[in-house]
């Protein structure tokens, strides 16, 4: 194992940059910020259309250079070995395009007879003895990784696309916590209640641009896998390096080059401010680099923790990894060589994959305030599927439950409580990953509530091949919340201009669809991004005219408190709506939206470059 490389301090910009776009150097305070509201555009000369009737929308953009031109329609695509590729799908066009028809026949959004007791979800990930955060928001139909990798081939164009949303809470020191925190499930919906959260509405809710960076050059397709956020740094994946950064300021407190770009990482963080992230190197002279370093970072200090990776079963190469995770102390990685872990203070090896004769493998885990793996036994076309929650310490299985027949795929939405998540028989027919949500026992693998998720009504979404990437859904305080796809609103009576969404919740124990709801507004919509004690963060997305928004929803009364909202300005918006929720690292704490890039494409035009940034942060001061 290699010294790990120290973090240096940068020297500063004598000025800092003016405008949008432009900089190429490191963010500084204040950077970006529109002083007026006639302030250049982000990036973009042209000036905005011309003001017409108040009900008449601008012109719709045009989608992103590589997106499909026809809305909902994905191009066909053979599926990958599980957990394989992990290339995400493409950054969504800007606000304004087009929202997905509502579907023939379709039964009304969010208002299904309730189901009879099934199984009821948990929280996201939290910390030992406390809640866990829950996955991030985004909006429109799914198009699942298969889909999203033929549209990068044809047009040898990626755009931003993304992970989770989290914010990094507390917990006991002893275990790792996903960037939020949750209430613990009660499995009583029905006396579920709000508060506990750590955010709080500020005096003044109007955010404005803290600081940004513009896209690195780049000549092909470059992952920039992770965004992290603790009290004292916001740090953040580039090329070759990840870089922490004042989380108000947007100064730079420190940089760890590393030989290879950052291919996974986790969304958990310690008590302390640790993580873990993989990065690729090139084996034995390949011209092609691998994801098969892993490694432990303090997120404070920069400093790497440790560095490691394991021979395979053949032990004739290195292990290569489609997720890592961090849960109860221990990293682990997963993928279609089998799993491994580490203790994430010493980089200790706890284990490695191995064969066995009824051909199981662990392809990957769900962390946070327990550790859960995904284990696959049996060919292909017919896998079996296990859920089982591991002694972190030593991997051995201390419950297990058995996934229903027809599933390929099983993701992990949380670990504490333990909530699945799966497209069984593939009937959910949209890419969204997610036909039912499982909630489990955890201790003894007994199934509690089976829920039924249509694709057609709801919007959270999985990648389809992997264990830990579930987005647009929270679980905690005894409940399950899951956004509604996007519909006409009635109230309005424009199809065009009055799509919206609502936010509704499941009862974790009965599986039973809660009363109430969270109505987004008209021609806005809504998306969970995670638990805040026993509240949901949610990310609003706005009409043209007005600014995206952070709300807080009252995870009993459902009822929700604004928290931030971004300007209005035309050329703020189209920067901000350019990392779609679906497709992009969003998170958000003590005021602060953060959003990121996790992959970068070379651009295919002067203006087209001066518009990609790899991240920026908003706030309320």
């Amino acid at each position: 194992m290699s010294q790990p490389p120290q973090p240096h301090q940068p020297p500063q910009p004598e000025d800092a940059p003016k405008g949008f776009g432009a900089p190429q150097q490191p963010p500084a305070p204040g950077f970006g910020a529109p002083q007026e509201p006639a302030a250049p555009g982000f990036g973009a000369p042209t000036p905005p259309p011309p003001a017409g009737p108040p009900s008449t929308p601008p012109p719709a953009a045009p989608p992103g250079y590589g997106y499909p031109q026809t809305p909902g329609t994905p191009p066909p695509a053979a599926p990958p070995a599980y957990g394989y590729p992990q290339t995400p799908p493409p950054q969504q066009p800007g606000y304004g395009y087009p929202g997905q028809p509502q579907q023939p026949g379709q039964p009304g959004y969010g208002y299904p007879t309730p189901q009879p007791a099934t199984q009821p979800m948990q929280p996201q990930y939290g910390t030992p003895g406390a809640p866990a955060p829950g996955g991030q928001g985004g909006g429109g139909k799914k198009l699942n990784t298969q889909m999203v990798i033929i549209i990068a081939a044809v047009v040898a164009v990626a755009l931003i696309v993304g992970g989770g949303i989290w914010y990094a809470g507390k917990d006991d020191g002893k275990t790792d916590a996903k960037q939020g925190d949750t209430g613990g499930a009660k499995g009583d919906g029905g006396s579920a209640t709000g508060g506990g959260g750590k955010e709080k509405a500020p005096a003044n809710t109007g955010a404005k641009v803290l600081f940004q960076a513009p896209q690195p050059k780049v000549t092909d397709l470059t992952a920039v896998h992770g965004s992290w956020l603790t009290d004292k740094v916001y740090a953040k994946s580039g090329v070759k390096e990840i870089v922490g950064y004042d989380p108000a300021k947007g100064t730079q407190l420190w940089k760890l080059p590393l030989t290879g770009n950052v291919c996974e990482s986790t969304t958990h963080v310690s008590a302390d401010g640790k993580t873990a992230f993989a990065f690729e190197t090139q084996e034995n002279g390949a011209k092609v680099a691998s994801c098969t370093e892993v490694a432990g970072l303090d997120l404070n200090t920069g400093k790497l923790l440790w560095q490691a990776d394991v021979k395979g079963a053949s032990g004739d190469r290195k292990t290569r990894f489609a997720e890592v995770t961090l849960g109860a102390g221990t990293v682990a990685a997963g993928g279609l060589d089998g799993g491994a872990a580490w203790d994430l203070n010493t980089g200790k090896e706890l284990w490695k994959p191995t064969t066995t004769a009824d051909q199981c493998e662990d392809v990957g885990y769900g962390g946070g305030d327990a550790l859960v793996a995904v284990r696959k036994c049996g060919n292909y076309d017919k896998p079996t599927i296990n859920i089982q929650t591991l002694d972190p310490k030593t991997g051995q299985p201390t419950s297990t439950y058995k996934m229903v027949p027809g599933v390929q795929y099983a993701h992990i939405v949380s670990t504490n409580p333990l909530v699945l998540a799966a497209d069984v028989g593939e009937s959910a027919g949209d890419g969204s990953g997610i036909s039912d949500f499982f909630s489990v026992d955890a201790k003894t693998g007994k199934l509690l509530a089976r829920i039924p998720a249509p694709g057609a009504k709801y919007a959270a979404a999985c990648d389809s091949t992997s264990v830990e990437k579930c987005k647009m859904v929270a679980a905690g305080n005894g409940r399950l919340y899951v956004p509604t796809e996007e519909h006409e609103n009635a109230a309005s009576g424009q199809s065009s201009l009055g799509r919206t969404n609502e936010i509704v919740a499941f009862d974790l124990a009965t599986g039973q669809l809660v009363p109430g709801k969270v109505d987004a507004g008209d021609s806005s919509t809504l998306y969970p991004m995670r638990m805040d004690g026993n509240n949901v963060i949610a990310y609003k997305d706005a009409p043209y005219n007005k600014g995206t928004q952070v709300v807080s929803v009252d995870g009993g009364s459902l009822k929700s408190t604004l928290l931030l909202e971004n300007p209005a300005d035309r050329a703020v918006r189209d920067a901000i709506t350019s990392f779609s929720p679906k497709y992009s690292e969003m998170l958000y704490g003590n005021g602060r939206l953060y959003l990121g890039a996790v992959l970068l494409s070379k651009p295919y035009s002067a203006s087209d470059a001066d518009k990609k940034f790899l991240f920026m942060a908003t706030g309320t001061s």
